[in-house]
């Protein structure tokens, strides 16, 4: 008796739903099973819908990250090249003191030595001169400080002289060459 008794617990736990599970069938109706596999079917498809809002809702994160990464990025070029903008101006000071130099003291080596070492070292950097002698007058590059009327021998506004050099950094207009135009 004791075995039966056995026996009949251990079905009884094979048939019990797991997981805490509410689910009631008998093993003798087909409507029954249907009802259940149609239970189940309704919770993989929410749990599939579940899992595709995750997987969303991660991907969008992810895609948001390397656009903040990448603007981060950007801005701190953007930041170091302004920081270089503003130190190259100030050397370009000394440039325009080492190039009133050499006009006073043509015969000295030295200057135009060190003249074309710092000018090298700023080529390194980006910075590049604004063409101006000889050149057709272009607002964008030139800032006319004198004029001079001539003869017919020019169409339109030329540079004859510069009288302090422009310059362009990294594709930039950094200074605007100042320069005497004929007219």
């Amino acid at each position: 008796m004791m075995e039966d008794d056995n026996l009949k617990e251990t079905e009884e736990k094979k048939n019990e739903p797991e997981n805490g599970e509410d689910v009631a069938y008998d093993e003798g109706s087909d409507n029954d099973a249907k009802i259940i596999i149609e239970n189940l079917r309704k919770k993989l498809k929410e749990c599939r819908a579940e899992k595709q809002k995750y997987l969303d809702g991660w991907q969008r994160a992810q895609a948001d990250f390397a656009n903040f990464k990448r603007r981060n990025e950007e801005q701190l070029a953007e930041w170091s090249k302004m920081l270089g903008e503003g130190l190259i101006r100030d050397i370009l000071q000394v440039s325009d003191s080492l190039d009133a130099a050499i006009k006073n003291h043509p015969d000295d080596k030295g200057l135009k030595i060190l003249a074309e070492q710092l000018r090298s070292v700023l080529r390194k950097h980006g910075l590049e001169e604004i063409k101006a002698v000889n050149e057709k007058f272009n607002p964008q590059f030139h800032e006319v400080v004198e004029c001079e009327e001539g003869g017919q021998q020019h169409s339109g506004e030329v540079v004859l002289e510069e009288i302090q050099k422009g310059y362009m950094l990294n594709g930039k207009l950094l200074r605007a060459a100042k320069v005497k135009v004929k007219k």
